[in-house]
């Protein structure tokens, strides 16, 4: 069985920083792609950002600059850096990673548990 744990949201103040980290663990053999998302109440969960099992990343344009993901290969784990907070992050994240399973190879998608965020004075 493969389980993926969030941690690090919290309530912080507009401008400020959360270091939100995603720990895989589990059968698995490798990981390929990862990446977060969010939901806010009432709308669907889009993508915030991703990094491929090379380094590539990519940001939706409203995070760019403020948000850097990264990975710690040999841990297993996942990280989004936010900075520069602001009202409008207000969402629960949830962590995703494509990986491949031991022993058989077999490639699927696997979910955090998601972490709330929000970001309010």
């Amino acid at each position: 069985q493969v389980q993926l744990v969030e941690s690090g949201g919290g309530l912080v103040q507009p401008g400020g920083s959360l270091r939100l980290s995603c720990a895989a663990s589990g059968s698995i053999s490798s990981i390929n792609a990862m990446g977060w998302y969010r939901q806010a109440p009432g709308k669907q969960r889009d993508l915030v950002a991703a990094i491929s099992s090379s380094g590539s990343t990519n940001y939706v344009d409203s995070v760019k600059g403020r948000f850097t993901i990264s990975r710690d290969n040999a841990k297993n784990t996942l990280f989004l850096q936010m900075n520069s907070l602001k009202p409008e992050d207000t969402a629960v994240y949830y962590c995703k990673m494509t990986m491949k399973r031991a022993p058989w190879g077999v490639v699927s998608d696997y979910w955090g548990q998601g972490t709330q965020v929000t970001v309010s004075s």
